[in-house]
């Protein structure tokens, strides 16, 4: 894999390839730049929330802010990876081993840290988005693409023409999907919180829905089984890919869009 790594220290982009933009405060973050069809612009964030939604420009364009005591401000450094997938844009807080990387890889730091940083991001058509939060929510609002969109503590709430994938261990999920075409099972999961799903009329989806603490409601027939109903799958459409949904405490609601 090749990966171009590009350090902004202090917050401040000063890189000399015309995709980066600085800014003149350290406590902002800025990059611009085009990401091709098919690869995924991710953003990766220790604390704070993240803001995303569909632009009709060709280029992707993050700005972040950084909110807290001063010193600890000065001690998370925004760093960009650019690679064959993509490019990856994280917000490094101290720690050891903490290094910007791709998909699963690499540390964010761990450090005791109170800072803040607030992201958002505006996508074009067809470039994916990824956004791993540790402590933040999530919002996607128009989006025009697939998004994988996980967090620990923080609800998500999402809106697409294309594919959603969500997980959180506390929060809710409320996602509205415009497309059933995604490859193999599509999960929208969280421990703490209810699932709102709203798909299109034409979908084509096998459902597999289950929660321990909550009741399932669709408007489609599914068939429930277990007490209550705390498990329900069927046959959306014409079937095919899987629609995974799960709650250990909430409700799960599977709407009918336009």
């Amino acid at each position: 894999m090749r990966a171009n790594i590009i350090l902004a220290t202090a917050a401040i982009v000063t890189a000399a390839a015309p995709a980066l933009a600085a800014t003149p405060s350290e406590d902002e973050f800025s990059w611009t730049g085009t990401v091709a069809a098919g690869q995924t612009i991710e953003i990766k964030n220790f604390n704070g929330p993240v803001h995303a939604e569909g632009t009709d420009t060709d280029r992707v364009e993050v700005t972040a802010v950084k909110e807290g005591p001063a010193k600890e401000r000065e001690e998370v450094a925004f760093e960009v990876v650019e690679h064959d997938g993509g490019v990856t844009i994280c917000a490094l807080f101290p720690g050891h081993g903490n290094r910007c990387a791709p998909d699963e890889e690499g540390s964010l730091g761990r450090a005791d840290n109170h800072t803040r940083v607030s992201f958002n991001v505006r996508v074009p058509a067809g470039v994916l988005l990824t956004v791993r939060t540790m402590n933040g929510g999530i919002e996607a609002e128009q989006l025009r693409s697939g998004a994988t969109l996980l967090t620990m503590n923080g609800a998500i709430e999402a809106s697409s023409s294309g594919w959603i994938r969500a997980r959180t261990m506390n929060g809710r999920i409320d996602c509205r999907i415009g497309r059933t075409d995604w490859q193999g099972t599509l999960e929208l999961e969280t421990m703490n919180g209810a699932v709102h799903v709203t798909l299109p009329a034409a979908a084509d989806v096998e459902v597999d829905a289950q929660t321990m603490n909550g009741r399932i409601e669709s408007d489609w027939p599914l068939d429930s089984s277990g007490w209550l109903g705390k498990r329900a799958q069927g046959r959306i459409g014409e079937g095919g890919r899987t629609l995974k949904l799960r709650s250990m405490n909430g409700r799960i609601l599977l709407r009918r869009g336009a």
